[in-house]
């Protein structure tokens, strides 16, 4: 097959970016040929995706969009699109106008959401609606930050985003990563037969590094530090549990001042410590004590990759009941899921499994075997392979028959 990738960046930069680069590769060794249609570089491992996407197309601006996508599809003639994350809408409307097979992988909700993580920033509320006019008036969604520099906020167009879940309605498949994800398309008016589930799977963990479950009574959060993942909640949790413990916090984000500062305010300085973004093998030595993993995300998480990383390394986690974490953290066997943003149940959570070592590292060997039987990643890969074979088949038979 030929294989045409869509992405608004080259480069890596954080998961879906992962996800592309990963797919493509081992897509790309099971002899498909490999090619993208990109937006603008990342300057990291560009070399690696120049590699793996042999035949690379960059995405024109403005005016130049449609054209710079017709000279793709001229040039690499693909047999499928596969689509990540791609919001000029004009690039979409030609891929959709080319008669050619189109699969969208779902990361997160920008397609259907104006605020793109349906949740209100203002009262951390997770907003449960298909995309209508309330996204204009009470939401104000319409009104975002400007991330890209100059004044500090710019223009949502309802309009553009209903364009959005329309163009997006045309695609031949739709790839989610959880059950929560394919609810939100289906209240969008996605057709659930189009819907499939193939969830982002980690690769396999190194099975020499085991916890000890030591006395350190060692808590770890590993995320970016930004509102949403409710570091600043995690916090005051953290304030409320009665075992001794030490709680190390990695990642770097926009939120971290206001967490450090939150952080002196609860007196927790001697027992919380922020270490910063660390690389990922750097990561795996602070595994061999962690007693408990927190995920303290309090927007709806599309499935939140970093639990099913903890799972491969046989450690329990705690999370707040947001979005797709449910998929795969059963409450009591392989964790806890506790009720959105009650701190008080987070805290004893953490002190169950503090005190108890022996349901902690059973919890840990729950998770391991969940992980290891449900997010298989050689059968991930299959399962794409097949239905890119799918969709084409169908698309061709489509064609014979009109």
């Amino acid at each position: 097959m030929k294989i045409l990738f869509s992405h608004v960046r080259f480069g890596a930069l954080a998961g879906a970016e992962a996800n592309a680069f990963i797919t493509a590769t081992e897509l790309g060794k099971k002899g498909h040929d490999i090619g993208i249609l990109h937006g603008p570089p990342t300057g990291k491992n560009e070399a690696g995706w120049s590699q793996t996407f042999p035949h690379r197309f960059a995405l024109g601006s403005g005016p130049d969009v449609r054209s710079s996508v017709r000279k793709a599809l001229k040039e690499f003639k693909p047999d499928v699109v596969y689509v990540h994350k791609l919001a000029e809408l004009d690039a979409i409307e030609e891929l959709v106008n080319s008669g050619i097979p189109l699969v969208r992988m779902v990361h997160d909700h920008d397609i259907y959401c104006m605020r793109s993580y349906k949740y209100n920033y203002r009262t951390r509320e997770i907003c449960d609606r298909p995309a209508t006019p309330y996204c204009i008036f009470p939401c104000l969604a319409f009104v975002a930050r400007n991330r890209d520099g100059g004044f500090p906020l710019k223009y949502v167009s309802y309009s553009q985003k209903k364009r959005e879940i329309r163009l997006n309605h045309q695609f031949k498949r739709m790839v989610v990563v959880t059950t929560f994800m394919r609810d939100e398309l289906l209240k969008n008016g996605f057709d659930a037969d189009r819907i499939e589930i193939h969830a982002p799977v980690p690769r396999p963990g190194d099975a020499s590094i085991r916890s000890e479950f030591s006395s350190r009574n060692l808590i770890l959060y590993a995320g970016q530090i930004i509102r949403g993942k409710g570091v600043d909640v995690l916090l005051e949790a953290l304030a409320k549990v009665k075992e001794p413990f030490e709680c190390i916090i990695l990642g770097d984000g926009n939120h971290k001042a206001y967490c450090e500062d939150l952080n002196q305010k609860l007196g927790l300085e001697s027992k919380v410590h922020f270490k910063g973004f660390v690389p990922q093998e750097e990561l795996k030595s602070y595994y061999k004590e962690c007693s408990v993993v927190a995920l303290s995300s309090v927007w709806p998480e599309p499935i939140a990759t970093i639990g099913l990383e903890v799972m491969r390394y046989a450690l329990p986690v705690v999370a707040f009941d947001a979005g797709g974490i449910r998929d795969w953290l059963e409450d009591g066997h392989n964790g806890y899921l506790v009720p959105w943003m009650d701190r008080e149940a987070f805290a004893s959570r953490l002190d169950e499994l503090l005190k108890d070592k022996k349901k902690a590292r059973e919890m840990g060997e729950n998770g391991l075997k969940l992980v290891s039987e449900r997010y298989d990643f050689e059968r991930y890969i299959c399962d794409l392979e097949d239905m890119f074979g799918q969709v084409i088949q169908e698309n061709g038979a489509s064609k014979a028959n009109s």
